[in-house]
């Protein structure tokens, strides 16, 4: 449970530091107080992860599960549908590429029987 907090406080760090590295990022000491923050966040004797956590991410989320519920299975519902539509369309296209690929290799294989002729055909040995 520990590891799963600092994660999900960890991925949320990540993903708002992105936006906030372009504006913040010429402040003197920034990187140094980053990488402090991470190590508090990390630290078993401090548990900053746990603390915000607890104080802030599971709060939002309990609040908003009904929502977040809702949400995935609209897009289980549209991953479903998607993997249809795209499963088709792939069948379609390699029925049709092997449909094209057979007419090319029967021109060439009836062009191969018309170069034997019927004499080449009498010269042949018999086998007994």
């Amino acid at each position: 449970v520990r590891w799963m907090m600092y994660w999900i406080v960890f991925a949320l760090f990540m993903a708002s530091e992105t936006f906030t590295d372009l504006l913040i990022s010429w402040l003197p000491f920034y990187y140094e107080v980053k990488m402090a923050f991470v190590i508090w966040l990390l630290s078993p004797y401090t548990r900053g992860a746990s603390l915000l956590y607890r104080r802030f991410v599971h709060p939002t989320l309990a609040r908003r599960e009904k929502d977040i519920d809702a949400f995935l299975v609209r897009a289980r519902e549209r991953g479903y549908e998607t993997a249809l539509r795209f499963g088709k369309r792939g069948l379609n296209l390699a029925a049709t590429a092997a449909v094209q690929a057979a007419t090319k290799s029967q021109g060439a294989l009836a062009g191969r029987l018309r170069s034997f002729s019927m004499q080449d055909l009498r010269s042949l040995p018999e086998q007994a």
